[in-house]
């Protein structure tokens, strides 16, 4: 069924029919009313394009994510999918849109060619280009994370620097005097990604607050690269006993590093860290982690979204989590000297 339908039934013309629809132009309201029984005689429901034209907007937002180049993280996957449900519940579209490198230019289409209502944005950098460009255009949107100044911008951020001192502070408390953080890439930690920028300022002022010694270990995300840092960790430090991550990708490595090495978690070492419930989980002997919980964030980004939609002008809202460490399989008691 479609509007040239709908016009032959009621006796009108197309455009009136789309005219009706939209509210772009006066119709009068017998024909109004006999173009509106055919619709509900025949249960035509008018498409996303028309309710965008009466609307004056698109109904869809934009979701930045990262590129494709390899497969996303649990963590990064939950919150994608917190969003599309968010956004199903308003009756709202996601156009997904992937940002960085070559990839900068499908970000720019949807930011400049009226495709999207708004835009949350992913994996935010502490100086974030993306940010600036859409503080420019002036097109409503809401980050999950933070720059480094993100005052008077909408965001929700989990606190990666507090959560790594937690962890740090529940090792220690464990009588563990030599920790390591495996952080994200190299790459990412230059580029100034915010979670792996923050994790390394907590363990830096973790461990000097506490007099532990801590050693920082940068990881790629995936099994392989968690299984070298291990390695690289028990090679040039033998002493070290433990260690806090906020890599969740490279957490499979991780274990089978240390299970091929002959330590046994807890009893041998202990490891915590900030992590999707999934990979805590998963992991064995049970992560200690603070779990993070990704669709409950993506769900409000989506909430503070649709607020800047819908009064650009309101002061924006931010919120800073901090969710508690949950105390599971993967941390005890230090072991005596190796």
């Amino acid at each position: 069924m479609n509007i040239g339908e709908i016009a032959r039934r009621s006796g009108v013309s197309p455009s009136t029919v789309s005219y009706a629809l939209s509210g772009k132009r006066a119709v009068s309201e017998a024909t109004r009313q006999r173009i509106q029984a055919v619709i509900d005689e025949l249960g035509y429901r008018p498409n996303a394009a028309a309710r965008a034209l009466r609307e004056g907007r698109t109904r869809t937002i934009g979701l930045v994510i990262p590129p494709a180049r390899g497969r996303l993280t649990f963590m990064q996957l939950d919150f994608v999918a917190g969003v599309m449900d968010a956004a199903a519940r308003a009756d709202l579209d996601v156009l997904l849109s992937p940002s960085g490198g070559d990839h900068d230019r499908s970000f720019e289409r949807i930011t400049t060619e009226h495709r999207v209502d708004g835009v949350i944005l992913m994996e935010i950098r502490l100086d974030d280009p993306r940010v600036t460009r859409l503080q420019r255009l002036n097109l409503p949107f809401v980050t999950i994370g933070r720059t480094a100044r993100p005052e008077g911008m909408s965001w929700i951020d989990v606190d990666f620097a507090a959560l790594i001192g937690r962890c740090v502070d529940h090792l220690a408390d464990l009588g563990h005097r030599h920790i390591a953080l495996i952080n994200r890439s190299a790459e990412l930690i230059a580029s100034g990604y915010g979670p792996a920028c923050r994790a390394h300022e907590g363990f830096v002022a973790a461990t000097t607050r506490r007099g532990v010694e801590g050693f920082e270990y940068p990881c790629a995300d995936d099994a392989q690269a968690g299984e070298a840092c291990v390695e690289a960790i028990l090679r040039s430090r033998p002493d070290v006993t433990a260690a806090a991550t906020v890599n969740e990708a490279a957490l499979p490595g991780v274990q089978r590093a240390l299970m091929r090495s002959g330590l046994q978690v807890p009893r041998g070492f202990s490891i915590a860290g900030v992590a999707a419930r999934f990979w805590a989980e998963q992991f064995h002997p049970t992560l200690t982690a603070a779990d993070l919980p990704a669709q409950e964030m993506a769900a409000t980004a989506v909430d503070f979204l649709t607020e800047r939609i819908a009064d650009p002008d309101a002061a924006p809202k931010q919120h800073l989590l901090v969710p508690p460490i949950s105390l599971r399989d993967s941390t005890g008691p230090a072991p005596a000297p190796r």
